[in-house]
């Protein structure tokens, strides 16, 4: 962080008051995976990826407002499908976009929008491929059902996908809490 909380034990982080908080990321991805350069499909890229993400939230009242933006950057791959062919890949912008709400009963809800696009690839001199430019909008709610328990409706969709994968999806999750609240004791 660049700003806002520092890490903090669980005792200082429950009583620290809520402020903007900044921050920034490096991702980074090795070369790893099954490849064999000999096939078109596989489940390794044989290449680096690098993301670098700046990132900031605001509380107002009861709400979070997050947003983030990064860009995906790669190494060539320079044992492309049939072996001796080399893959490039223009970086991908990512941003996103989130608003949650805490109730006072201590459910909470969230709301997401996500867009990225670039990427356009290339083999060794042959025409690019198309860009891409994706986006997507989803919702969370958790409800407590005990006060160790509670559970987590998701639903998101692919609102536009120019090229690339579009979606739709729902999760339900059954969440629990393992530690004790509040340090114990110590002898």
């Amino acid at each position: 962080n660049l700003l806002g909380s520092p890490a903090l034990d669980r005792a200082a982080f429950a009583a620290a008051s809520r402020g903007t908080i900044l921050g920034l990321s490096l991702t980074v991805q090795a070369p790893m995976g099954e490849y064999d350069n000999t096939k078109l499909i596989n489940l390794g890229t044989n290449r680096w990826s690098f993301k670098p993400e700046v990132g900031v939230s605001v509380p107002v009242g009861r709400w979070f407002l997050d947003a983030y933006a990064g860009a995906w950057f790669f190494t060539d791959n320079d044992e492309f499908y049939p072996g001796e062919v080399s893959r490039h890949q223009d970086p991908i912008t990512t941003l996103q976009a989130h608003a949650g709400y805490t109730f006072r009963w201590r459910g909470w809800i969230a709301f997401d929008a996500t867009w990225y696009g670039g990427g356009s690839s290339t083999s060794d001199d042959g025409p690019p491929s198309e860009r891409l430019s994706n986006s997507g909008l989803g919702a969370t709610l958790a409800i407590p059902i005990t006060a160790r328990q509670s559970l987590k409706i998701g639903a998101s969709t692919g609102a536009s996908a120019r090229v690339g994968s579009d979606f739709d999806s729902v999760a339900v999750a059954w969440q629990m809490l393992w530690f004790d609240r509040a340090p114990k004791p110590q002898p």
